[in-house]
Order: structure tokens, then C-alpha cells, then sequence
């Protein structure tokens, strides 16, 4: 995982021709993008290390990918951490280390017990002691490798405020200002807390998750700058029906569909006009994505 491709898919490149030179931000960091698909790392590149964690991050980073996607949920004395499901024992060793706490809900935890828990070992050896991370921790090593963040609110509505409390949090650590704003967009399957985060933050980019009906599509533009669906539920049709209506900002609405684990299949969904393409396997994408450009 040392070596860095040369070749990256970049946020700034949404919409724009694939005969572009690189960006400035491209020549920077010495990435280049060949076609207008983002490639985002879901849940970092977690077919190659623990979703979730900064072990994945930096996976995503080491192959050259900008854009990484987490999942936000709360402890139960109110510290924000970064886990998809909202339960520790699929990930953790929480079930040997805390064995009379069934279920497991992460809303029954404390940060210092969760603090306590191996996240790596599951997904092999080599990960051992790997941690859960805060969204602080998680924030700052995507600042560090000079990432994007697609971060999604996972299960809001058992976390009532989440929404503030993630803003405040996003602005605390400067992911807010113009520079990093450009690098966030906020979503959730939870249409309740997309509006909410519209409200509170009009300026922050927004992404819905789900395949809402065409007829539907006008009322999720009014908080929403994507429409995110599974790359299962969709087709050429229905991407050029979300595209040609404008999103909150102005713009027309973006589409980033997951999780396509698959070259060709990447190459296929591609071709419906997505503009982006959440996966585990970001390198697979993205070359497979670059061979077809």
C-alpha cells in the first residue's frame, strides 16, 4: 500500500470534460484525473483495511484516491465517533471485552469504553489494536492526507441534535471555512436531517441517500445537491431525470451511487452519467475507470 498511482479521481473534476488538464489541487499533490467520475472510498478503502478506521483513510490515501466516506453516530455520554453499523460487535471485540452488555448499541457506550475496543483484528492480524476513531481524529487525518470527506449521518434519528452537534463540530475543526467546504458534502438516508443540516448550514453541500421518485425529485432539490442511490436501483433514465433538475445551490443534481465493486460494472454505471461511484475498491474503480476513458 506504499506506492501512489499517478492517476486520481478528484471532487473538482464533477461535471467537467474528461480532456481537462489537471487541477491546480491535482498538480499539487501530484494526482491526475483522465474522466469526470469521482471515485470515492467507502467507508475508506475498506476492501483493504478495516472500514472506518484511519488504517482505511490512509489505505485510500496510499492509492491515491481524494475522496473518502465515513459514518457518524454518537456515544452515549455524547461524543461523536465514526462506525457504520449502530452496533460495536461486528467490528470490534466488544462482545469478548464487554460480554453482559448485549446488544451492543453503540447509544449504551461511553467514548472511554469504546476507547477500550480493538476495531482491526476482525478484519486481520495486521490491524490488531486498531482503534474506533472520533469524528475529530477521523477529520484530521483526512485534513493531513489532504482528502474530501463524504460524510454520511448514519441513523440520526436516534441521535436527536446530531445534526448541530456534527456542524459545530465541522466548523470547530475548520472543515467549514471556503478552503475545506469545497472538500465536504454531508448525507444521509434521513431526509428529516438533510433538511435540518440545510437550515442550519445553507452554504454546505448536501447529499440525500435513496432513489426517490422522479415525480419527488423537485421537493428533495429544495435541501439536497445529490441524489445518492444504490447503483442496483438506478439507470440511464432515471440519472439524466435527476440531472436535469437544480439542487438547493442552483446547480444541476448530482448523482453518486454505491457500492460497485466491479470494473466493468463501474464502466457500465459510469455511462448512465453518474458523478460519482462510492466503493471499497477504489483503485479497481478508478484504473478500470481511466482504461475506459
Amino acid at each position: 500500500m506504499q506506492i501512489r498511482p499517478a492517476a486520481a479521481l478528484t471532487g473538482a473534476l464533477i461535471g467537467m470534460s474528461a480532456l481537462l488538464l489537471p487541477t491546480a489541487t491535482a498538480q499539487a499533490t501530484g494526482r491526475t484525473t483522465h474522466h469526470h467520475t469521482v471515485t470515492v472510498a467507502h467507508r475508506g478503502a475498506s476492501a483493504y483495511a478495516p472500514e472506518n478506521t484511519l488504517a482505511a483513510v490512509d489505505a485510500a490515501d496510499d492509492l491515491g484516491i481524494d475522496w473518502v466516506e465515513n459514518d457518524v453516530q454518537r456515544t452515549r455520554d455524547g461524543e461523536l465517533i465514526v462506525m457504520h453499523d449502530t452496533t460495536l460487535s461486528r467490528t470490534t471485540d466488544v462482545e469478548q471485552v464487554f460480554p453482559d452488555r448485549a446488544p451492543w448499541k453503540i447509544s449504551d457506550f461511553t467514548l472511554d469504553e469504546i476507547e477500550k475496543l480493538d476495531a482491526g483484528s476482525w478484519f486481520g492480524p495486521e490491524f490488531q489494536g486498531e482503534a474506533v476513531p472520533t469524528l475529530e481524529e477521523y477529520m484530521d487525518r483526512v485534513s493531513d492526507n489532504h482528502q474530501k470527506l463524504l460524510l454520511e449521518l448514519k441513523a440520526p434519528e436516534l441521535y436527536p441534535g446530531i445534526e448541530r452537534q456534527t456542524l459545530r463540530e465541522l466548523r470547530r475543526e475548520g472543515w467549514l471555512d471556503h478552503r475545506h467546504k469545497r472538500r465536504l458534502i454531508v448525507q444521509s438516508f434521513n431526509a428529516d436531517a438533510m433538511r435540518t443540516v440545510h437550515r442550519l448550514r445553507p452554504d454546505v453541500k448536501t447529499g440525500f441517500l435513496g432513489t426517490p421518485a422522479v415525480a419527488d425529485l423537485p421537493e428533495y432539490a429544495e435541501f439536497s445537491d445529490q441524489i445518492n442511490p444504490s447503483y442496483t436501483t438506478i439507470d440511464a433514465d432515471y440519472v439524466s431525470a435527476v440531472r436535469s433538475v437544480d439542487g438547493a445551490h442552483g446547480k444541476p443534481l448530482e448523482v453518486y451511487t454505491w457500492t460497485v465493486n466491479d470494473g466493468p460494472k463501474a464502466v457500465s454505471v459510469a455511462g448512465m452519467g453518474v458523478n460519482g461511484i462510492i466503493t471499497n475498491k477504489p483503485d479497481v474503480i478508478r484504473d478500470a475507470l481511466d482504461d475506459a476513458s
